[in-house]
């Protein structure tokens, strides 16, 4: 059965967005010690990997072998590394360190102290920001008066949540920790997301290699850190059910199917009506954390969200007002990638 374009562009704009979505609720539900958490934030962090690496890996080494390779601007051209990854050695270890390693690591470290509902707020949030700034000064994308006002509003939204917990250190909580982990991985994720850009690196070649850096790289020293007892693990403890939901959802679904659907929707939609659709995800995941998570949504809480998604979409509609950007015509956008939030 051959589906419409359109029926296509829709089924991977629902399925991106509940992913998405999903990804923020479930993270803190598995993490939150409050909530009994039977998983570590290590442990959440190796299931993700293992899940995209038994779809991404074969995938990968299967590119090399048929000399489906690529260097990207600047890159080596064509050669791969260790026969797994599609990309340079290079391109590789620096995109993978910030887009496969330390935004797993941090994402998850985060929701063991926040709740679901402020990494809604500042981690979807706060990385059109990052990007913003991280493209103008290394890609010298000049941010234009009505895009930093839609910046300003994103700016405006963190300070109210983040603020607020971060002023409620002094009485000893927590939160403010989660919130400071969730805005630095937004950070991670914007400068693989610009360092994509700037190599011409395309969506699925780009996904492999971070995945394929993170397995090699966070695996054997998780085992070490088990091993001598540095870190403790609970995958032992929970029922085998539980390991492989895990790894099926963190790993193939954000990973491998949203990043997939994510591409397919900017085919569809483009890019400046795509991101107008992921603007739903920080309201749509504090509504879930409220719903099935139990998370109070302060007033305070409500403004700042307000404020993210109005200066999300205030910032997208005045880049959409310049001139369009045609993209490739294949499932391998670069422009995706480059916009992609993760998951």
């Amino acid at each position: 059965m051959r589906f419409s374009p359109k029926t296509v562009g829709m089924a991977s704009a629902v399925i991106t967005v509940v992913i998405w979505t999903s990804f923020i609720v479930i993270a803190r539900a598995s993490a939150d010690p409050s909530r009994g958490a039977t998983l570590t934030s290590f442990d959440i962090a190796l299931l993700r990997i293992l899940g995209a690496s038994s779809i991404l890996l074969p995938w990968g080494a299967w590119l090399v072998r048929s000399g489906r390779v690529s260097g990207g601007k600047g890159g080596t051209g064509g050669q791969g590394w260790l026969g797994v990854s599609p990309l340079p050695w290079r391109t590789t270890v620096l995109t993978g360190f910030f887009g496969g390693l330390l935004y797993a690591m941090l994402a998850y470290a985060g929701f063991v102290y926040a709740p679901a509902a402020h990494a809604s707020v500042l981690m979807p949030g706060s990385l059109p920001l990052w990007t913003a700034l991280l493209a103008a000064w290394v890609l010298h994308d000049r941010i234009t008066p009505a895009r930093a006002l839609g910046l300003a509003f994103i700016v405006a939204g963190g300070l109210l949540v983040g603020g607020a917990s971060l002023l409620k250190a002094f009485e000893g909580g927590d939160v403010w920790k989660g919130d400071l982990l969730f805005m630095t991985a937004a950070l991670c994720w914007s400068v693989y997301s610009v360092l994509a850009r700037r190599l011409a690196l395309d969506a699925v070649r780009a996904t492999i290699a971070i995945t394929f850096f993170a397995f090699i790289s966070y695996v054997p020293v998780y085992g070490l850190l088990i091993a001598t007892g540095v870190v403790a693990t609970r995958l032992g403890d929970v029922p085998a059910g539980t390991v492989v939901f895990q790894a099926l959802f963190q790993g193939v679904g954000s990973v491998v199917i949203s990043g997939i659907t994510f591409t397919q929707m900017i085919r569809h939609f483009g890019p400046v009506r795509s991101t107008m659709i992921t603007a739903l995800v920080p309201g749509l995941s504090a509504l879930g954390a409220v719903l099935f998570l139990g998370e109070p949504l302060s007033g305070t809480l409500l403004a700042g969200l307000a404020l993210v998604t109005l200066g999300i979409l205030f910032g997208v509609r005045a880049a959409g007002a310049r001139a369009p950007v045609k993209v490739a015509d294949n499932d391998h956008s670069t422009l995706g990638m480059a916009q992609k939030h993760s998951k």
